[in-house]
């Protein structure tokens, strides 16, 4: 006999989200925890890219300039984001406890199938992709400084200090280095895992929502107090999924902004790096998994916020195929008061002035190659 499909539980999706938290000193009850907050927060998201930007104002030639600059950028905008995500952790947890409340109406198979077999492995892969995407650039970032000939820094950088007045001064910067850019890139992980991930989630829970408008209705147990009973229940649905695209917003509002201006920069910059300024074989592998780091930060969140779009979309045909023939004059009217609700257009906007949707990935992807060209015209 088969078994029965596994209940929604939205909340399993996000507990590598919150092992980010924990592991960068803002989560969980530990010893030290505290402590180990202040120190990241002052080496790392305030220090770590000032000394990469005295560093780069510091730089001479174009060469070194280009090869700071994507890092650089993508640093400093790291910072900013986890400052902001940081601003808004009680909102993305009630978010979080909004999406839990609505795993609880998902009690059909076809719903539980779905979620588990769609949402849920969608959400994981992506969750998967930016560990993998991250421990890549950790590792190909050392290596191509480890086997470059002489003593270089990961990044041109600012010191206090003569790095290669010693080896001992040399290998703690470049370790210092080496520690900040895996920790650096632990915070984007945090930072860029969460918009796509939620995007899908919730595009997920609108569909369910879906299902069970089309239901109404049609099954033998809907008398008229029943009807009327799940129709209360799913407009109560949709109020929680709006809540959670305006706390959404609210989230997105200014990191995202950040997340699409680090990408245009940084997708260029990469692009010229690669065909001038690479030094060797891991350079250019270092760059090339950079690139794709880069496209990978922003295509989810475009990709899965026009999804979402998409499935608000949906719901006024959802509400059209229920069993509405005969029902009540009362039952109707609510009826299209829901109706009237699910028009309402979905665009969560970054700054709010960017719509996180395809449009503004090939918008971002266009600007760069303008970007591109016009570096190229000076070769």
């Amino acid at each position: 006999m088969a078994s029965d499909p596994p209940d929604v539980r939205s909340g399993h999706i996000y507990r590598t989200y919150w092992l980010y938290w924990r592991l960068l000193g803002v989560e969980g009850e530990y010893p030290l925890r505290y402590l180990l907050d202040v120190i990241l927060n002052f080496f790392v998201t305030i220090w770590y890219p000032t000394h990469l930007i005295i560093g780069l104002f510091q730089e001479r030639t174009i060469g070194h300039v280009c090869k700071n600059l994507p890092f650089t950028a993508e640093s400093f905008f790291c910072s900013f984001k986890i400052i902001c995500f940081r601003w808004r952790l009680a909102e993305i947890k009630k978010i979080e406890q909004l999406l839990m409340e609505l795993d609880q109406r998902a009690v059909s198979p076809e719903e539980r199938v779905f979620f588990h077999q769609n949402t849920r492995s969608v959400a994981e892969f992506i969750s998967k992709s930016y560990v993998a995407a991250g421990i890549s650039a950790t590792v190909t970032g050392t290596a191509s400084v480890l086997f470059s000939s002489g003593r270089t820094l990961i990044y041109p950088a600012w010191f206090p200090y003569d790095v290669q007045a010693s080896a001992l001064r040399y290998w703690l910067s470049f370790a210092y280095q080496a520690t900040g850019a895996s920790l650096t890139i632990l915070q984007n992980m945090a930072n860029d895992s969460y918009p796509p991930m939620t995007f899908c989630v919730v595009a997920g829970h609108v569909r369910l929502l879906a299902m069970r408008l089309r239901r109404m209705g049609h099954h033998d147990e809907a008398s008229k107090h029943g009807n009327s009973k799940k129709l209360i229940e799913n407009i109560e649905d949709h109020r929680k999924l709006m809540q959670i695209v305006r706390l959404m917003h609210s989230t997105l509002y200014l990191s995202q902004l950040g997340q699409f201006i680090s990408s245009g920069i940084n997708i260029s910059i990469v692009l010229i790096n690669i065909l001038f300024f690479a030094e060797n074989g891991f350079a250019i592998i270092y760059y090339v998994v950079y690139f794709m780091a880069m496209v990978l930060e922003l295509f989810p969140s475009c990709y899965y916020g026009t999804l979402m779009s998409m499935e608000f979309h949906k719901l006024p045909y959802a509400i059209f195929s229920s069993n509405w023939l005969g029902m009540g004059r009362r039952y109707c009217h609510t009826l299209l008061v829901l109706m009237q609700f699910t028009l309402t257009e979905v665009d969560i906007k970054a700054g709010g002035m960017v719509g996180i949707s395809m449009n503004a990935f090939f918008a971002t992807i266009r600007m760069a190659y303008s970007f591109f060209t016009l570096a190229m015209s000076f070769r």
